[in-house]
Order: structure tokens, then sequence, then C-alpha cells
């Protein structure tokens, strides 16, 4: 703690570079990995071989992933978010396609006899009520990220791990502390936030079903 009191500037900025790192990663892989998981809810053969191969990269230790990418991104930056991508895609495509996969079928059916093509569907339907499971692969992959990008300073990536290496390397346990207690933070902080966003999609949704079924039954009216 004594660093932390000393340096509050370095904390703060290093703090902030490590925000940086997550959120672009989270935001990245939500881009990329929610239109994935929407393909495979049509193209359902596709469906295994994706999410294998999802699965085997998120298996690859990430100091072995980062010597992987060195060579094509550089130091730094760079091959930091495309790791932290590749290690998130296996929640994001799993959660996407289980969230719309999960969507009760008389609300599609009562969507449906509203005249709704499947582009309104997706949008008007499928993807809010399915937003809580979805949601639940974006807390996984923001812990993740934040826990994955400190392993990233030792190629110069930046971040709260420049005060856990630097401590590593001079034997140095306040450095350490410094750099562990702004990251345990960050992760709880983010969790608990996310938390409470998807219990309120979750009742969202549980409304919007108990509507649905409403109209259902009584003529079929979404």
């Amino acid at each position: 703690m004594r660093y932390i009191l000393q340096n509050p500037g370095n904390v703060l900025s290093l703090t902030l570079a490590h925000i940086e790192i997550s959120a672009v990663a989270v935001l990245a892989s939500v881009l990329i990995g929610v239109p994935i998981g929407i393909i495979l809810t049509r193209v359902k053969f596709l469906k295994g071989f994706v999410i294998g191969v999802a699965g085997v990269l998120y298996t690859i230790p990430s100091l072995a992933l980062f010597a992987f990418l060195i060579p094509f991104f550089g130091l730094g930056f760079k091959p930091t978010i495309i790791a932290l991508i590749l290690y998130s895609q296996l929640a994001i495509i799993r959660n996407t396609a289980s969230g719309i996969e999960s969507i009760e079928p008389n609300i599609i059916e009562a969507a449906t006899g509203m005249g709704m093509n499947r582009r309104e569907l997706l949008f008007l339907v499928q993807l809010p009520l399915g937003l809580p499971v979805i949601m639940a692969g974006v807390r996984m992959i923001t812990v993740m990220s934040i826990g994955i990008a400190t392993i990233a300073a030792y190629i110069g990536a930046g971040g709260l791990g420049d005060l856990i290496f630097q401590g590593m390397f001079t034997v140095d346990a306040d450095l350490i502390v410094a750099g562990a207690i702004p990251i345990c933070l960050l992760a709880l902080l983010s969790d608990y936030l996310l938390i409470k966003l998807q219990h309120k999609m979750e009742q969202w949704k549980h409304d919007f079903n108990l509507s649905s079924e409403n109209l259902a039954a009584k003529g079929g009216k979404l």
C-alpha cells in the first residue's frame, strides 16, 4: 500500500491504461462474437466446428499465444487486443447462440404471426430477449480480460501488470500489491455492475414473456 499512497498519479495512469485495454478488447469481442453467434443459429451445421475452434483457442496458454502473435503484430497494444479477442470468442459465440435458441417458441410464433420478417424478428425479439444470456458471456470475458491484460504487460502492453512484473523482478512485494489491489477492485466492480445489469435484463425478459403469453392466449398479437 505504501507505493499507492506515495505514487497515486502513476497508479491511476496505469489503471486507466488497464481499463482501456480491457474495454477495447471486450467491445471488439462483442462486435465480432455476437454476429458469429447469430449466424450459427441459422447455419447450424457450422456450430460444432466454430465453437470447437473457439474452445481450442481458449485453452492456449496466454504467454504462448502472445509469443505466437509477436512476429506478426509486434509488441504492445495490438497483439494484446487480438489475443484477448481470441480468448473471448468461446463465451460470446456460445452465449449468443444459446440466448437466441432459448427463446420460447410461442413468442417466435406470435412475432411471426404479426408479420415480422427474419430481420425484424432478430432485432426486435430474439436479440433483446437473448441479452441476459449474452450479458453472462460479457461478464465472463470482462473479468477474464482484466486478468489476462495483466500478463500482457510482459510484452509491453502497459497497465497495472507493469507494477506486478517490476515487483517480481526487483523482489518488491509492495509493488506487486500496488498492482494487484487495483486489478482485483476493477474485476470485482466490473462484475458487480454487469450482474446488476444482467438482473435488470432478466426481469425485463420475464415481463416480456408474461405479456407475450397473455397476448398469444387472447388471439395472437405480440
